[in-house]
């Protein structure tokens, strides 16, 4: 998973699969979920961002296998 901001157009994008998006649909105004070729969710841009989260304070946590 990576996370890049743009800081250009203030968009956040959740890059969660290195697939090519086929579909996308926004699903509430600013907001838009991308989709591979098998339905599955690769990505996850959201427009104006820095209205939207505190970007200051994005962090990310994974669980660790043991």
């Amino acid at each position: 998973m990576k996370l890049n901001y743009y800081k250009d157009t203030d968009s956040l994008y959740i890059d969660l699969s290195h697939k090519t998006s086929v579909d996308s649909k926004e699903v509430v105004p600013g907001v838009v979920l991308d989709f591979d070729a098998d339905g599955n969710l690769i990505g996850i841009d959201i427009d104006h961002a820095s209205k939207i989260l505190d970007l200051s304070k994005l962090e990310t946590s994974l669980p660790i296998a043991v």
